[in-house]
């Protein structure tokens, strides 16, 4: 027992050096410029370094989510380790210094995921690692919201000159801010789901009862940060932010009934009041109504990202096996454009999928999504056999997070911004954790 409680203490301000990395990466950009991107490296790599060193000195071990994620790890290795043959190959790189710094991303992301795990060990540190991200998110929500309503329009300590008159937060594009808050909202109704008292009740009434309970009682708090924040995901007016928002909700929210029937009247009374308040109220004071403007004037006239996309996969075709080298898109594509994209220069493909495969090839894209699939395997296979409501919850948002970004990435680039890809990686994370984490009352 003491030597596990001198474990836990050790690796302490390791875990809130992790937490404040998660905290300040959105905030400059999305760390989508190379100063901040270079920061988050820099204190991700030393939080690494700080934990292999108590390792070494036997003062921190790797425990079993952490063991049993290997194979994920091990795709998370070859990824970057390609870019960076890529860049030391000009053969296999138009731009071997973006590789390169595809590289140090990449590994960087790896140190995220693995820095999660072994650091989210405890009930304590898991609920902190999640309310913290919510907390962000909120900040973010309520940021963007105020400059949006205001008409003062800043990023971090810049003016915006795009994207003006609706909510971006610190992120330059709304899309992202969108796709950040789907990932912190995911995280939100996760803890929500770990508040519900699982236990079967003999009726509807008290089942009723007992969630009313829950929403009206101290636990409101988070209720009304999530009300919050889907308000600020709706004042982005992103259509497949919002969309993905809703439809992994629903879809998780079936398959969390599907997998545990013991939670089958909770879960189900919690999503209905999480779409009827989210649509019906929260929507019609923050305009979900441009949202759906949006939705029914696009068409293929007016979008070209079909075209793109039609360009990209010509690229893919030309190097199906190698990639014309991590972060060459924006080199690599004017090759195959056309007149016909508007004029618009796309530096991103606007679809990871797609990029991803024009960039690191197709069997490095393919290990990718193996590696989510396993995350959302272990997710699901958490929420059927653990019996822990935290740890249930846990799963749960790490199941609505990849069923988001899987529908969010086909039509922009979430994962190329540094911010939003290290938030996914340790949503990631959680699918593990819910699953081995050991002692759920520690």
């Amino acid at each position: 027992m003491a030597s596990s409680v001198s474990h836990s203490k050790a690796d302490t301000p390791l875990f809130y050096l992790f937490l404040f990395v998660l905290v300040w990466a959105p905030l400059p950009l999305g760390s989508n410029r190379d100063w901040s991107l270079s920061l988050v490296t820099l204190l991700l790599s030393l939080t690494g370094i700080g934990w292999i060193t108590l390792y070494s000195l036997g003062k921190a071990r790797i425990n079993q989510a952490c063991k049993k994620a290997w194979p994920v790890s091990l795709i998370l290795f070859l990824a970057p380790l390609w870019a960076g043959i890529q860049s030391l190959a000009p053969t296999y790189s138009l731009a071997s210094s973006n590789s390169f710094n595809n590289m140090i991303l990449g590994f960087a992301l790896l140190a995220g995921f693995n820095l999660c795990l072994l650091l989210c060990t405890s009930t304590r540190r898991i609920k902190l690692l999640c309310y913290t991200l919510v907390g962000s998110g909120l900040c973010q929500a309520v940021y963007g919201s105020l400059m949006t309503l205001t008409g003062v329009e800043y990023l971090f300590f810049v003016p915006k000159d795009t994207y003006t008159g609706v909510a971006t937060g610190t992120f330059v594009n709304r899309n992202h801010l969108a796709g950040y808050l789907v990932l912190t909202l995911s995280l939100g109704i996760g803890m929500m789901i770990a508040k519900l008292n699982f236990t079967s009740e003999k009726n509807w009434r008290a089942r009723a009862k007992r969630l009313l309970t829950t929403l009206l009682s101290s636990k409101a708090s988070l209720r009304l940060i999530l009300i919050i924040m889907v308000a600020g995901l709706v004042m982005t007016h992103s259509r497949m932010g919002n969309a993905a928002f809703f439809a992994s909700l629903s879809v998780t929210g079936v398959l969390a009934l599907i997998l545990h029937k013991g939670s089958l009247k909770s879960v189900l009374l919690l999503i209905t009041s999480l779409i009827i308040i989210d649509i019906f109220v929260v929507g019609t004071f923050f305009g979900v109504d441009k949202v759906a403007e949006r939705l029914s004037n696009t068409s293929a006239s007016t979008e070209t990202r079909d075209e793109v996309n039609s360009y990209t996969l010509d690229a893919i075709n030309d190097h199906i096996l190698t990639g014309s080298g991590a972060g060459t898109f924006y080199t690599d594509f004017p090759k195959y454009r056309d007149f016909n994209v508007g004029g618009i220069f796309y530096d991103e493909a606007h679809n990871d999928y797609f990029q991803f495969a024009s960039e690191y090839g197709l069997p490095i894209t393919t290990l990718l999504i193996i590696a989510v699939v396993l995350c959302a395997l272990s997710a699901m296979q958490a929420m059927r056999t653990r019996k822990d409501p935290l740890l249930r919850g846990l799963a749960f948002a790490n199941l609505m997070a990849i069923i988001a970004f899987a529908i969010h990435s086909t039509v922009d680039f979430n994962l190329q911004i540094p911010a939003n890809a290290l938030t996914f990686i340790v949503l990631l994370a959680c699918g593990y954790i819910a699953l081995y984490k050991k002692n759920p009352r520690n």
